[in-house]
């Protein structure tokens, strides 16, 4: 079934620590297999069974994501960072869903010109998100300079940021707002150039959406306090606040401009209850940290 989400994004993002370099929320793409200068293959051929697929089957935000499955071909879709990273620091913040039952797959690569395959210049080890349907909710990243570990949740949508320095020579992960420790990363790469989204196993099957490069920190108070997202709307009894870090405050305005419901969560991603509202249009003012968004919502 179907999940909708509303994701709102604090304007201030990245402004004061990184600049971007590219986005895609993939809703410009027809449906289907897809071939660009960004979204290429793993052995560079559009052969239709290594591309990634556009789908309308999950979506954080507009209608369509990125779908990688063995169901299609057993995907090997390369995200061409077009060479753009090889100094300095550097970061990608996407977001994944990955249904219970499934497991993901992806990895860091260093130089993917003229292909991955050319090259084979691994940033990362393997990164992998509940292997084999083994270790639901768990993932590891198989480093051979040291292998990490983290958690994950199914069914819903999380942010994955990377952060890569090219001058030290290590990249972190953060997987939904859990910060794994910053690792050496394998010497052959010489520039975090993409990321290889691969259907590595038979229970693979996830769904890549609002993809980010920045060039400069994208640290966890920056992605994870700005962005969030809201469900289910229209609202019934309880409004959930998706978030990686703690609320501080929600204020519930009518359409008059009234403050109707207000609340101090003090937690990760907390539960307003709207049960004694009347049915209409609604502003939700979120506050995380020092920053502020106000969405829409009805109920």
């Amino acid at each position: 079934m179907r999940k909708f989400y509303l994701l709102a994004v604090i304007a201030i993002g990245f402004a004061f620590s990184a600049s971007a370099q590219f986005t895609d929320d993939i809703e410009s793409y027809s449906t289907g297999p897809i071939f660009t200068d960004r979204w290429t293959t793993w052995d560079g051929s559009n052969d239709g069974s290594q591309n990634a697929i556009v789908s309308t089957d999950q979506a954080l935000s507009g209608s369509q994501s990125i779908f990688i499955g063995p169901s299609s071909g057993g995907q090997d879709a390369v995200l061409d960072f077009q060479g753009a990273a090889n100094s300095g620091v550097w970061s990608s913040l996407f977001y994944m869903y990955i249904p219970s039952g499934q497991s993901a797959y992806f990895n860091v690569q260093g130089n993917v010109e003229p292909t991955a395959n050319d090259n084979l210049q691994f940033l990362s080890g393997d990164i992998y998100f509940n292997e084999g349907d083994a270790s639901p909710g768990e993932g590891s990243d198989a480093n051979s300079n040291l292998e990490q570990t983290f958690t994950f949740p199914h069914d819903e949508w999380f942010p994955v940021a990377i952060r890569v320095d090219m001058d030290a020579q290590t990249y972190q992960l953060t997987i939904a707002g859990n910060v794994v420790p910053e690792i050496a990363y394998n010497a052959s790469a010489d520039r975090f150039a993409g990321i290889d989204f691969f259907a590595a196993e038979a229970q693979t099957t996830y769904y890549v959406d609002n993809v980010q490069l920045v060039q400069g920190e994208l640290g966890a108070e920056s992605f994870s306090s700005d962005v969030f997202s809201v469900y289910p709307n229209p609202v019934k009894d309880f409004l959930t606040i998706e978030s990686s870090e703690v609320v501080d405050a929600v204020v519930v305005y009518d359409v008059l401009g009234k403050a109707v419901l207000q609340a101090s969560p003090d937690r990760i991603s907390p539960k307003i209850d709207m049960s004694g509202l009347s049915s209409g249009a609604y502003m939700v003012k979120v506050t995380i940290g020092n920053a502020s968004k106000t969405i829409k919502v009805l109920k």
